[in-house]
């Protein structure tokens, strides 16, 4: 079966070493087109200091694309067809997903719902009320498909809509009990997956899930975290999203509450039923969606830089995660070059990106 040259050649630059959304990007925004960008990157690298990226082989990217048509599922490219608008807008939004399940879900407003692996039954019972709420009010519910407050989302909003974000492949049952769960959003909701086929997860793999969690929603509601917990991450995703940050107030004496009351106290919207979060998300709801750089740019958007500049920005990062802003102040030099600088040092595997637009040597 044949496939598209194009969607074959924005999947090999994702799939590549050292090469994230932003990356992606800007390589894109430079020139012009995903095969162009492959050819230019050994070029890059090597400016970079360093050896080019492993490039994903074209035969993996077709067996890759072969698996996703037999699971029943199919890909959403940014910048075409039925992407997710509030995803969209952000600056590490991914440049592809696996989807499958009911797409006019992503037609809806939508709202998370985030928390305790171990919560409590009570817990449960409120989250799987607040998302059968919802749900009745034409939200679609979104979550992670974890244990405890994730699953019992799921499952109140399964009747009237629901998204489920996976960490790994979507062909992966994760929790294995969780099987049956996926299945059924899988026919009757929507399933997403950042990963190819067959990628079991990883830690590593859930920080990117729940940044997807937090992007396609107007507002994100928390029901029972601990401090320092993966909700809590989702949360803080939310806020620098511009997104509306919900909390259900819990017990002082339970540790599992800590993180929600921690969050009201920092400003998160305390909501007690679905009636509150409504409220809360309505000015969202009709606000206009932020422009997003165009998906394609005309090639040459970015300047090139000489070896001053390199060794400018060079001595300028260290182990310790700075602003992109912040080098290009202290460098002096014009931002599209900074950029440039840092999209060599990245494809030469010596840079590494951070939350909040930083960066630092590898």
């Amino acid at each position: 079966m044949s496939r598209p040259a194009d969607h074959v050649a924005r999947l090999r630059l994702i799939r590549s070493d050292n090469i994230g959304p932003v990356t992606y990007f800007q390589l894109l925004a430079r020139f012009g087109s995903a095969q162009a960008a492959l050819d230019a990157i050994p070029d890059l690298a090597a400016r970079g200091g360093g050896r080019p990226p492993r490039l994903a082989p074209i035969a993996r990217i077709e067996s890759e694309m072969e698996m996703v048509a037999r699971l029943g599922a199919r890909y959403l490219f940014l910048g075409q067809g039925p992407y997710p608008p509030l995803l969209a807008e952000l600056e590490t939004a991914p440049p592809a997903l696996i989807a499958k399940g009911d797409f006019a879900l992503l037609d809806r407003p939508a709202v998370a719902i985030v928390g305790a692996r171990n919560a409590s039954a009570a817990a449960c019972r409120f989250a799987r009320s607040l998302a059968q709420g919802l749900g009745e009010a034409g939200e679609a519910v979104v979550s992670g498909l974890a244990r405890g407050i994730d699953a019992a989302a799921h499952d109140g909003a399964l009747a009237t809509g629901t998204i489920a974000v996976i960490a790994g492949g979507i062909d992966i049952f994760y929790p294995p009990e969780n099987e049956g769960r996926q299945r059924a959003i899988a026919e009757r909701g929507l399933l997403l997956a950042e990963q190819p086929p067959g990628t079991e997860p990883r830690a590593r793999h859930f920080p990117y899930r729940n940044r997807i969690i937090a992007g396609l929603a107007h507002g994100t509601v928390v029901v029972e975290a601990a401090p320092r917990s993966g909700s809590l991450i989702t949360a803080r995703q939310a806020t620098e999203f511009g997104r509306e940050v919900m909390a259900v107030p819990g017990s002082p004496l339970d540790p599992r509450a800590q993180g929600c009351n921690q969050l009201i106290r920092e400003g998160a919207t305390l909501v007690q039923n679905a009636e509150d979060v409504l409220e809360a998300l309505r000015p969202l709801h009709i606000r206009p969606l932020r422009q997003r750089r165009a998906d394609y740019a005309a090639p040459g958007a970015s300047a090139d830089a000489d070896e001053a500049a390199r060794r400018t920005v060079n001595d300028l990062l260290g182990p310790t995660p700075v602003p992109v802003d912040e080098i290009v102040r202290q460098s002096g030099l014009a931002p599209a070059e900074v950029q440039t600088v840092l999209l060599e040092l990245e494809l030469a595997g010596r840079l590494e990106r951070h939350a909040g637009g930083r960066v630092s040597l590898a």
